[in-house]
């Protein structure tokens, strides 16, 4: 888990980067993917304040897939794109009034995934993190934290 100040930076190439359930507190992200898929989860009640969470990209052939709260408002306005690429988002709501997540920075044939809700808990529930937290959970007596961050333990 980060705990500094500073922009959590996330960097991958030709492969597959996931950082799933209470890993941060921060609000500041730099992704940075080559042929190359990213999962963020940005559901954790612990994120500092109501502030605005800024995820600047810098994507080349890439897929980020952010898991987001159900409220979430989505900002893709400070995107640039080059070629074929969008911000994928088939679940949201027309009233959302929650936390700003701003996307920001350059996509060349990429794509941003936006799952919320009940589909972000099953993006997280289908990976290989999810059965370590659940073995590591049922060791210590807890709910894995990778269902509902909420959960985490301070």
């Amino acid at each position: 888990m980060t705990t500094t100040t500073d922009t959590v930076r996330i960097h991958a190439d030709h492969g597959t980067t996931k950082r799933l359930g209470d890993w941060t507190h921060e609000k500041n992200f730099d992704v940075k993917a080559r042929y190359s898929s990213v999962v963020i989860d940005l559901r954790s009640p612990w994120i500092e304040g109501r502030d605005e969470i800024v995820v600047h990209a810098d994507l080349d052939h890439a897929m980020v897939k952010l898991l987001v709260p159900e409220d979430a408002v989505i900002d893709q306005t400070g995107l640039r794109w080059t070629g074929r690429g969008k911000v994928k988002d088939m679940s949201r709501p027309q009233d959302a009034a929650g936390r700003v997540i701003r996307l920001t920075g350059a996509s060349t044939k990429s794509e941003f995934r936006i799952h919320r809700g009940g589909i972000a808990i099953l993006s997280a529930l289908f990976s290989r993190e999810f059965l370590d937290d659940a073995r590591a959970a049922h060791q210590a007596g807890r709910t894995p934290t990778l269902l509902d961050p909420e959960n985490a333990p301070r």
